[in-house]
């Protein structure tokens, strides 16, 4: 960090500290606010929002090897992949896939876990309960154990219901929003429309406080609306409105029903859970936008209903004890899917293309136009189809964790023509380099192979496209470009489909005769060019492959 980063860091957080002392002056915290605090929390904290950020902040540090890796942490062992591979199951639901993940999610948290735990309480509520009267009423047990305790188990529950190989803390947070819009529904739409952005900003500022960025091309990449976990955000929201309505219909304090709607629906749509999507394959995706309007807007009426919720309503079915059934059997339904998605195992042919490297039970390779190889566990018959979804790209296979996977689509490797793909477990991890390279047909196609190299270990090539052919034809003969496994690409001419001659391509600014036509090879610093000559005629016939 330069003296001019370092300088506006210490600027930016003397100013912080400076408008937090004149507020605090101003409203003078042993005053309302600081009683209201105290009554709610032991000193005044919420220690248990602190205990929960330090567990989720040590997963990603310790068992996903952020402290070594902080860019790059161990993902694909901690996902939830089955029921079958309960480690990921138990790890998936506060392990995170990058810095940005992690973060994001944990200003989630500081904004969102306090509102809940104030909510909550760390002194009990009952009518004729005593602080410290038993364990159960210990406010500091309530603080340091019962309330994480219970984040924890919340987030082992939306890692066994959520739909897909899930990761990230994000389930759980929508419960804490789920249960604090039950108590302070628009305080809660303001915290996440300006809190977390504002925590999101100040890490953002503080790691680097001047950015210079120029505008360059991105790679192929979906949609942003198709990298939401919709399911589970929307499983462990539902969570936070069961166990708000479990905690609160006993209370009187209440929001207004206007007020809970419209927390609700803001809150929903700020939170992109309107965008309800599905995957149709090869990077294609649809969004049903219209349809998920209108569901956040049936589930915003659906909690008002239910919060309206007394004891005595649960002698009769009534309207309001109706909304209640809707929450619980919505929930369940939601957990359906999910329990038969995650009841699967790898088939036994499960890793596809022409070879694979192994790494500690891994095998990377690469393939396209495959189907995805997790089979379910029961047969359900028609329900055991498998759909017509296929991948491309760099695929990764563990049997013993239930795990196929394609790391890196096919597009993305073409666009950067090098990635790495990180393996590993609890307490290592390993990277499998990936190589393409190709040249491309004026006209035609492109050429092109994949290499990977494990750790110390050569290069190994793992995939070849079919031969790419120029447009142009000479002398009536057709040119063409193929790989030929690790040697040089060859050029290859061919009249009335029959080759007549077959030869590696030139050197860089060297020339080469194949089947009567010369080929000149040109280098340029945006990948080299080849031109074919016959006569006085110079067309350029084919391009290396160039990257980003």
């Amino acid at each position: 960090m330069g003296l001019l980063s370092s300088a506006i860091v210490v600027f930016v957080l003397v100013a912080l500290a400076v408008s937090v002392g004149v507020v605090a002056r101003l409203d003078r915290p042993d005053g309302e606010w600081g009683s209201r605090l105290r009554s709610r929390w032991v000193m005044g904290v919420p220690w248990g929002t602190f205990v929960v950020v330090g567990f989720v902040l040590a997963v990603y540090l310790f068992v996903q090897g952020g402290w070594a890796h902080w860019g790059d942490p161990v993902v694909l062992p901690f996902r939830a992949w089955s029921y079958l591979y309960p480690t990921g199951l138990l790890t998936a639901g506060f392990s995170h896939a990058s810095p940005g993940h992690l973060t994001g999610n944990l200003t989630g948290t500081l904004v969102l876990s306090p509102l809940a735990e104030y909510a909550w309480g760390h002194f009990p509520q009952q009518r004729g309960s005593e602080s410290f009267g038993s364990w159960r009423t210990n406010p500091w047990i309530r603080a340091l154990v019962v309330y994480p305790a219970a984040v924890i188990a919340v987030g082992v529950l939306t890692a066994l219901f959520s739909i897909g190989a899930v990761i990230g803390f994000s389930g759980v947070v929508f419960a804490f929003a789920g249960f604090a819009l039950v108590r302070y529904p628009l305080t809660t739409v303001v915290a996440v429309l300006g809190g977390q952005r504002f925590f999101s900003l100040l890490y953002d500022v503080l790691r680097d406080p001047v950015l210079v960025q120029g505008a360059s091309p991105s790679p192929p990449s979906p949609p942003w609306w198709a990298g939401i976990a919709i399911q589970g955000h929307a499983f462990g929201l539902f969570v936070g409105f069961l166990l708000g309505v479990a905690v609160f219909y006993r209370r009187t304090d209440r929001p207004s029903a206007l007020r809970l709607w419209l927390g609700v629906l803001l809150f929903a749509v700020a939170k992109n859970l309107w965008a309800v999507y599905w995957y149709l394959g090869n990077d294609e995706f649809v969004l049903y936008r219209g349809v998920g309007l209108a569901l956040v807007v049936g589930l915003a009426v659906v909690v008002a209903l239910a919060l309206d919720v007394t004891e005595r309503d649960f002698d009769a079915f009534t309207l309001r004890t109706g909304a209640v059934t809707v929450l619980v059997v919505v929930a369940a339904v939601m957990t359906g899917p999910a329990v038969y998605s995650n009841l699967t195992t790898v088939s036994d042919s499960s890793v596809p293309g022409e070879g694979a490297v192994e790494v500690e039970g891994y095998h990377v390779t690469y393939a396209e136009d495959v189907r995805n190889e997790l089979i379910p566990v029961v047969d359900v018959g028609s329900l055991s189809q498998q759909t017509n979804v296929s991948s491309s790209g760099v695929i990764v296979v563990n049997q013993d964790r239930s795990i196929w996977y394609e790391s890196v689509s096919a597009g993305r490797l073409a666009y950067t023509g090098y990635t790495r793909v990180r393996v590993g477990g609890v307490g290592w991890n390993a990277d499998v380099e990936v190589n393409r390279d190709g040249w491309s047909a004026v006209g035609g196609g492109t050429a092109y192979r994949v290499f990977l190299r494990p750790p110390d270990d050569d290069w190994t090539l793992v995939h070849e496209s079919d031969p790419a052919t120029a447009e142009a034809r000479l002398d009536g003969k057709s040119v063409s470009i193929t790989s030929a496994g690790d040697s040089p690409y060859q050029i290859v001419v061919s009249r009335n489909d029959s080759v007549v001659g077959r030869d590696p391509v030139p050197r860089a600014n060297a020339s080469a005769t194949v089947g009567g036509i010369e080929f000149v090879r040109v280098e340029r610093s945006g990948g080299d060019r080849i031109y074919a000559v016959v006569g006085d005629t110079r067309v350029r016939v084919f391009a290396q492959e160039t990257y980003r």
